[in-house]
C-alpha cells in the first residue's frame, strides 16, 4: 500500500502518572475497555508482546457485527513508561510518547497514514480514540480500594466452597440481592455473570472475568461490563467509571479459624453502600459455614 509521508499526530493530556498511563495503554484487560472512536465499535480481544519483535493484535468489530479488522503490529522500540514504538503490517510506523508534566502525562501519538482515507478523516478517528483512552484511564485514578475481614471457625476448605459453590453464594450475597446468583465458572480465565432482579423483576449484574483462582488460597476478579434489564454493556458510559475494577478474596487457616480478607474497588458514589453491606455478607457467611 502506498504511503503518505507526512505523519500525522494526535495528543491528550490525561490526569495520572506515566506509569498508569503506560499500563492502561499495554495491558489487554484495560485496552478492550478504551480502545473505540465511537460507542458503536468496540475491541473484544486484545495481545500485546511487550518486547522488540513482539506482536500487537487489536480485534477491532463494529458491534452489531457488520463489519470488523484485526490492528497488528510489531513492536520496535519499548522504553517503560516512556515510549512505545511499532510498525504496522503495512509498514507504516506508530510512535507512542508518555511525558510526566504538572498536570499529569501528556501522551503523544504519531503515526504515518495510510491513502485509502483522508489525512483529516484519520486524524480525527486517531484522535477520538485516544479521547477515548483518556476518559477511561481518568475513571481508573477515582476508583478507591475498600477492604473487609471475617473470621470464621471452620476449616479454609469449607469457607472457600462454601463462599464459591452455588448454593452458598447464593446465601452469603442474599445481603446485597435476594435473587443473588452467579452463570459461568470460577476457573481462572473464565467468563462470568453476577446477577439479580429488581423490584420489577428485571435482570441485571456484572460481566466478569476470573483471573485467577488458587484453591483455598486467592480468588481475583475483573469486572469488565454491566447487564441492564437483560441488555449487556462493556463500554461506553454506563461502564466507563468502574471497568476493570478489581474484587479479591483471600483465604488462610490458622489453628481451625479461617481469615477471608476482601478487597473491592469501587467507583464514586459506592462507599457507603460497600461499607454497610460487605460486613453483613462476610457475617453471613460466617454464619453459614460454622452452622
Amino acid at each position: 500500500m502506498e504511503t503518505m509521508t507526512s505523519p500525522i499526530t494526535v495528543t491528550t493530556q490525561v490526569n495520572g502518572s506515566p506509569a498508569m498511563a503506560w499500563e492502561i495503554w499495554t495491558t489487554p484487560a484495560h485496552i478492550t475497555q478504551w480502545n473505540q472512536a465511537s460507542d458503536d465499535w468496540h475491541t473484544p480481544h486484545a495481545e500485546i508482546n511487550l518486547e522488540p519483535g513482539g506482536k500487537l493484535l487489536w480485534r477491532m468489530e463494529a458491534k452489531d457485527g457488520s463489519m470488523g479488522f484485526d490492528f497488528e503490529a510489531t513492536i520496535t522500540e519499548v522504553i517503560k513508561d516512556q515510549k512505545l514504538a511499532y510498525t504496522l503490517g503495512d509498514g507504516r510506523k506508530v510512535v507512542v510518547i508518555f511525558e510526566a508534566n504538572d498536570n499529569g502525562t501528556h501522551v503523544t501519538e504519531t503515526f504515518e497514514p495510510e491513502s485509502e482515507n483522508s489525512p483529516e478523516l484519520q486524524q480525527q478517528g486517531w484522535q477520538a480514540i485516544l479521547n477515548s483512552f483518556k476518559k477511561y484511564a481518568e475513571a481508573q485514578t477515582n476508583l478507591k480500594t475498600l477492604n473487609f475481614s471475617v473470621s470464621i471457625n471452620a476449616p479454609v476448605e469449607k469457607v472457600y466452597e462454601t463462599m464459591l459453590g452455588d448454593e452458598g453464594y447464593r446465601q452469603w450475597t442474599s445481603v446485597f440481592n435476594a435473587t443473588s446468583h452467579f452463570v459461568g465458572s470460577w476457573e481462572k480465565g473464565a467468563d462470568i455473570q453476577f446477577l439479580g432482579c429488581d423490584a420489577n423483576g428485571k435482570t441485571g449484574g456484572m460481566i466478569s472475568k476470573i483471573k485467577e483462582n488458587i484453591p483455598n488460597r486467592f480468588v481475583s476478579i475483573e469486572h469488565l461490563g454491566v447487564i441492564e434489564n437483560g441488555e449487556s454493556f462493556t463500554s461506553g458510559t454506563k461502564v466507563d467509571s468502574w471497568a476493570g475494577a478489581m474484587e479479591n478474596y483471600g483465604f488462610s487457616e490458622d489453628d481451625g479459624i479461617t481469615t477471608v480478607k476482601v478487597s473491592v474497588d469501587t467507583g464514586s458514589g459506592w462507599d457507603d453502600y460497600f461499607n454497610q453491606t460487605y460486613p453483613k455478607a462476610l457475617d453471613k457467611l460466617k454464619e453459614i459455614c460454622e452452622a
